[in-house]
């Protein structure tokens, strides 16, 4: 009797490690995979961004951009533009709206936008979209580049833990752009805060090289 419950427990143990393994090697290949898809696209945006007419790719000031948001469609799915995380070597597309699905390709827009300084941008935590957003210190740099060509200069000023029903929190703060993913296990959410490098014009001047960090 006991050794038919001891070769049962073995058993059962072996099935949960078979499980654990083959879990594992799902979610590298949903890794992967999604990593692979970003990638796909982005060539495609960077394509698209220098055909048009757009306005040099630089910081510009609130009252220099236009209201209108410019979004391509590739293979039926609206992209914003692209985020560029230098520190964690990092290139994506970012899609315009935000759903389960399409999160498994990109990053998606959550709410806001660049051009109104409340731009936050959702992830999944795989690898090669979001999965070190933990790792960005205080004063890394993060870009955003719209489909006009106008590119955004953010800094990270603060790393934090929310919540996963902290929407409100989440979404209305003080800073420019928030990046934000699941912790592994789904429990909390991991929450960049970045504000935006502007810079000034002095009348008559143009562009100053000043630049001034804003929230």
């Amino acid at each position: 009797m006991r050794n038919k419950i001891g070769a049962l427990c073995i058993g059962l143990g072996l099935l949960f490690i078979l499980g654990a393994l083959a879990l594992f090697g799902w979610n590298q290949l949903e890794d992967m995979r999604a990593g692979a898809e970003a990638e796909s696209y982005l060539p495609r945006l960077v394509e698209y961004i220098e055909a048009q007419d757009a306005a040099p790719a630089t910081n510009l000031p609130p009252e220099l951009q236009k209201e209108s948001e410019e979004t391509a469609e590739i293979d039926g799915y609206s992209y914003i533009g692209f985020l560029s995380i230098p520190a964690l070597d990092l290139e994506l597309p970012v899609m315009s709206e935000w759903d389960y699905a399409k999160l498994k390709i990109s990053p998606c827009r959550y709410v806001g936008s660049a051009k109104t300084d409340d731009l936050v941008i959702a992830a999944h935590n795989y690898s090669r979209h979001f999965g070190n957003l933990s790792k960005l210190t205080s004063g890394d740099e993060v870009y955003f580049i719209d489909m006009e060509g106008v590119r955004y200069t953010y800094t990270v000023e603060v790393i934090e833990t929310l919540e996963p029903d902290a929407i409100e929190e989440m979404t209305d703060s003080d800073y420019a752009l928030t990046l934000f993913t699941c912790t592994y296990g789904g429990q909390m959410r991991v929450t960049v805060r970045c504000s935006r490098q502007i810079r000034k014009i002095n009348e008559g001047q143009g562009l100053d090289e000043g630049i001034q960090s804003r929230n």
